[in-house]
This record gives structure tokens, sequence and C-alpha cells, in this order.
């Protein structure tokens, strides 16, 4: 039977970036009676203002490493027994798996695993996996120079997209930059592929370039999974997207868990082959010229669409926290469908685009909110975090609103 509260005796929990991802962490261990604190390096983060726990500010890994591991070693002290640690960001995925030597005696976690994640945060070392373990992927390839990128293009069916191989290595671009935090751009042509990438060589040669998988955001869906230290599967749940920000290639902004078996076992193979351990997010798409299911990408940590699998009856987070506690956790399945999940900072400007671009009407949005619906970053006990939210939503609701007026005018 799956515990349903932590003992007095296990170990505290500390989740590595408190954006609202590791909030909504935070919360789920919390409830189940486990202490948990956060840790980020960027105090504007939503759980430096959460009821859900205490938050740490510490160095940034990718700048000050070395700081970095001074400061979750001392915080382990700190805190009286080898806590369990649980990345919610790719910055701390990294940084786990570059510094696993230096903190395995302070924290629970599993070594071989965070090396695996830490190198599945890459772009090409995800698709070489993928490639290597027969997981069908768009056509992709790792570029460093101007001219293998023409190459690439001299081959390619547009559109094409251009990636960076970490997200944030384009949150470093210069202040100004088109491409600045960008998770990638699109292309009709070479030249204007030739373009974009002209914008980020100078400081981050290093991209992916990937012909596009057709369909549209409807065509998307998510595996979210959590794997134990013995290879076994501890829960998953398959959810489809419906819309996504930004509009087409974004990240998620309305899903719906969902029976999808060809997907969870094509999902479920790779990850047993690479003997992948942790929390796991596998987003797919089925290319609607021929209904295969391509990989979008592999985000090997806790996601914010991974909030919808708690609602589904699978606590991916929990049962992580469980298996690194020495818990032998029975598989969990989905128990729960027939809702919508939604993260409201990404679904009104992605609804107001749909409404702009002509891709929904009125009464077609309407429809898809007449389900039972949970939310991301809605939560009312989290009053701050939450209020917040609601500002963000009604400054984007009223800047479509003007757009709208002002198109009328102007016609």
């Amino acid at each position: 039977m799956l515990p349903q509260k932590a003992e007095k005796d296990w170990p505290p929990a500390v989740v590595a970036d408190v954006f609202q991802t590791g909030v909504n962490l935070m919360r789920d261990l919390g409830r189940h009676g486990v202490r948990v604190v956060g840790v980020d390096s960027n105090p504007s983060r939503e759980g430096f203002r959460s009821v859900y726990g205490k938050s740490y500010l510490c160095p940034d890994p990718d700048t000050h490493p070395a700081e970095w591991v001074a400061f979750m070693q001392s915080l382990a002290r700190q805190l009286g027994a080898k806590p369990v640690i649980i990345p919610a960001a790719d910055v701390f995925v990294s940084a786990l798996g570059k510094h696993a030597a230096e903190l395995r005696d302070f924290y629970a976690f599993d070594e071989c695993g965070a090396r695996l994640q830490a190198a599945l945060g890459t772009k090409e070392h995800q698709y070489g996996l993928a490639h290597q373990h027969g997981f069908p992927c768009p056509r992709s390839e790792f570029v460093g120079s101007e001219n293998a990128l023409r190459r690439f293009a001299a081959t390619a069916c547009f559109p094409c997209l251009l990636k960076p191989r970490q997200q944030r290595e384009w949150e470093t671009l210069p202040e100004g930059n088109p491409l600045r935090g960008r998770k990638l751009v699109t292309a009709e042509t070479t030249e204007e592929l030739i373009d974009h990438y002209a914008m980020v060589q100078r400081w981050r040669p290093e991209a992916v370039v990937q012909e596009i998988i057709a369909g549209p955001d409807s065509a998307k869906y998510c595996y979210l999974s959590a794997y134990g230290r013995d290879g076994s599967r501890l829960g998953h749940c398959v959810v489809q997207e419906f819309r996504a920000y930004p509009v087409l290639f974004g990240s998620a902004s309305i899903v719906e868990p969902v029976e999808d078996p060809e997907i969870e076992q094509a999902c479920d193979r790779f990850l047993r082959a690479i003997h992948y351990v942790g929390v796991c997010e596998i987003e797919v798409k089925r290319d609607v010229r021929d209904g295969g299911v391509r990989l979008v990408e592999v985000n090997p940590r806790v996601s914010g669409t991974g909030d919808c699998a708690i609602y589904s009856g699978v606590e991916v987070g929990w049962l992580h926290y469980l298996d690194l506690v020495g818990v032998r956790v029975p598989e969990v399945r989905p128990s729960r469908f027939g809702f919508r999940h939604i993260t409201l900072r990404r679904e009104v400007p992605s609804a107001v685009k749909y409404l702009e671009k002509g891709m929904i009407t009125w009464g077609e949005l309407m429809r898809s909110y007449r389900y039972p619906m949970e939310f991301y970053d809605f939560d009312v006990r989290d009053w701050r975090n939450t209020a917040a939210t609601v500002g963000f939503c009604a400054r984007t609701l009223s800047g479509g609103l003007m757009r709208r007026l002002g198109l009328k005018r102007h016609r």
C-alpha cells in the first residue's frame, strides 16, 4: 500500500528552484508531512512569497559553481539530516549532475540518474539517445557554424525550427536581442533561418536545427512519470495538450489526461532502455501527415505540465521522494479523467492569440472550459502568488482588448 504520510524520522526535502513548478512540489510534499524547503538564485521567484515553505537564496550554479556547492553542503548540515534533493529547473538538473560527487554525502539522490538527467538537458544528447533507442524524432542536427546550418537547410523541408541546446542559453543573450529568453524560433526559408542564427551566433554558436512536426497544438501529448532506482515505473499519466503559448511551438497552457497506450508504451520503452531514474516529462506530437508519434523534447525533471498528474491521482514528486527514502512503491496509474488542467499565465495570452489569429471562435473557447478545471498557478491559499497571476492575466486581457478595439477603429 502506498504511504500517505511521511514518518517522523524521514528526511526533509530540498526543492531546487522555486518558480511556480517548485512551489507546487513543495506544496505536494508538505501535504504528505514532509519538511520541505526551497532554494533559488533568483529572489523574485514565487517561492520567496509562498506559504508552502521557506526558500533560501543561493548562488547561481552556472556562474558561481563552487559557491553553490558550498552553500548546498552548508544547507544540508543546517537541516540536520541527509535531505532528499529534487531539481525543478534545468539549471539545477545540470548543477546536480555536474557536482554529484561533491553532494552525494550530503543529499539523497541517485547519482547515476542525476548524471543522466544532466546529459538529457541538452537537445543534441537527448535526440542522440532517442535515435539510438529507436524513438522516432523529426530530422534534426546539432550545428556550430553558419556553414553547417546551410548544409542542413540545403536538403531540409521547411518550415524549420532553431533551438538553443538548453533553454537558458538564450536567456543570457544581450538585452534587446529578439531571441533573448526564447525557447525556439521558426523559419520559412533558408534565408530566414540564417538571419535568426546570426542573432545568436556571436554569443551562442551551438544550436539545434530541426524540421517541424506538422500539426496543431492539440496533436501534442505529454508523458508524465517517475521511475525508481530499481528500474521500475512508479507512476505515469498521459495528457493531451489543447493550446500552448507561444502558439504552436510553446509550452502547454491547457491539457487533459487521456489514455493513449501507443504513447505510453513508446515513452516507457525509451526511459527503461536508458535506465532512467526520477521524475520525467516527455513531450511528443502526432504528425498529421502520417499519424506517427515523434519526440518533441525530454524534460528530465519536475515540470509545470507535470502538475496535472497530481490531479489524475499520480503524485510523481511524492513517488520519487518515497523511492529515495527507501520505501518500496507499487506502480500508480491514473484514476481520474474528465478534467482540464490550466496554466493561467500561458492560457490567457494563448487564448487572446488564438482569437486574434482566427484559430478559434469565442464559442469554441468557452466550450473548452466546460469541464471540471484544476489550476497550475491559481491557489487561494497561496494568495500572494495568486494575486500576481490574476494581475498578469488582467493586464494581458486588457492589452488584447485594446488591440482589438484599435483594429476595429482602423477598419
